[in-house]
């Protein structure tokens, strides 16, 4: 996998990865190819704001097919709310939503994120009762409709899956999940949601505002977080090459509440030697492994990296680990949280690619309190 779609090793590697490969100090002419390619995507719709429409509070109601793919014709309905934020201006989203129904509860989320390169959207869904992020239904809109698509398993089978957005005005809009197990050429609709616009309220989540949640052990351990931060970051350019150069770069880091605190939502910026960058990430608690998936984003590339890195706090320190690829080589990585106060933390990322023997750290951030 190459390293820069692989966005979970944290927020600086492709965004500083230039550096790797300094450029020319004459500029060069762009191969022919490159110029054909540059001209056809000024020609390609830019969507980046095509979920602007749903920002904002909602009441929405829902009706869910009880045995999607076996002809079942019973559906149960819920209702609740909704509300969407905006993160990197408006090209990734987080909305979260609580509704009740005869079958229960159901408290979830969804992150959208927008690739500039591709013009296409990724929309990742998760629900509080296993903090588990599933696989991106990727699309975009055309003419007002929005489609998304992706394969899964069901039931043991590949299926396909679709997510259509129809019927938008400024203040409603229409959602339907369809499956087919028969390679598209037939659609089964087993989830249906309409929503209704409110006035704007207080910028407080559905979950913090209408559920005590009961303490589970872990939940509440990413609490020190929360809040704006300044950050001081080092990046090692070349990392398990025996560099010894590092990159400096300096900004912001802003961490909101999802779900009471079993969820968060992490915006980066920063300025370095690269420019200016933004980042997210999206971190989890999965209440019956009481363990942490963290999953980041970048705006440049608008995909969330996968596999989530995932562990858990020991003694006041956070330990996450994951393996993925770095420069055609499968290696281990490792994320620390540590020195951790009211007003201060320090995050530490290493590799290692000799099955964790040794690790060498390559971004290391101090983040001190804004305001302390």
């Amino acid at each position: 996998m190459n390293s820069c779609r692989r966005i979970g090793i944290y927020f600086l590697l492709c965004t500083l990865g230039y550096l790797s490969h300094p450029a020319s100090a004459f500029p060069q002419a762009a191969p022919v190819a490159a110029q054909t390619d540059a001209q056809h995507a000024d020609t390609v719709r830019d969507g980046q704001h095509d979920f602007d429409f749903e920002l904002g509070n909602w009441t929405i109601h829902l009706a869910k097919l009880v045995n999607p793919l076996m002809g079942s014709s019973t559906w149960i309905k819920f209702d609740g709310t909704s509300v969407t934020r905006k993160v990197w201006d408006g090209r990734s989203q987080l909305e979260q939503f609580e509704t009740d129904g005869a079958a229960g509860h159901i408290e979830g989320l969804t992150l959208r994120v927008y690739n500039p390169q591709s013009h296409q959207w990724s929309l990742y869904w998760a629900n509080s009762k296993d903090g588990t992020l599933f696989q991106p239904l990727i699309g975009e809109f055309k003419n007002g409709r929005g489609e998304f698509y992706d394969q899964e398993t069901f039931n043991g089978r590949a299926i396909y899956n679709r997510f259509i957005w129809s019927e938008i005005t400024p203040n409603s809009a229409h959602f339907e999940q369809s499956f087919s197990d028969d390679g598209g050429k037939t659609w089964e609709t087993n989830w249906i949601t309409d929503q209704a616009r409110v006035p704007d309220k207080a910028d407080k989540a559905p979950a913090d505002a209408q559920q005590a949640v009961t303490r589970q052990d872990g939940q509440n351990d990413f609490d020190f977080n929360f809040g704006t931060w300044n950050s001081h970051i080092s990046r090692l350019v070349h990392p398990l090459t025996g560099s010894t150069t590092w990159a400096e770069s300096k900004g912001t880091v802003v961490v909101r509440k999802i779900w009471d605190g079993r969820a968060q939502l992490e915006e980066v910026e920063a300025d370095g030697p690269s420019g200016h960058f933004e980042d997210l990430g999206l971190f989890l608690y999965n209440p019956e492994s009481r363990q942490w998936s963290l999953s980041f984003a970048n705006s440049k590339v608008g995909i969330l990296g996968v596999p989530a890195t995932v562990g858990e706090f020991k003694n006041g320190r956070g330990e996450f680990y994951d393996q993925e690829a770095f420069n055609g080589k499968f290696i281990l990585v490792r994320i620390i949280w540590s020195d951790i106060t009211p007003n201060s933390h320090r995050f530490e990322q290493s590799f290692s690619d000799d099955g964790g023997k040794t690790w060498e750290p390559n971004i290391v951030a101090t983040l001190t309190r804004a305001g302390s």
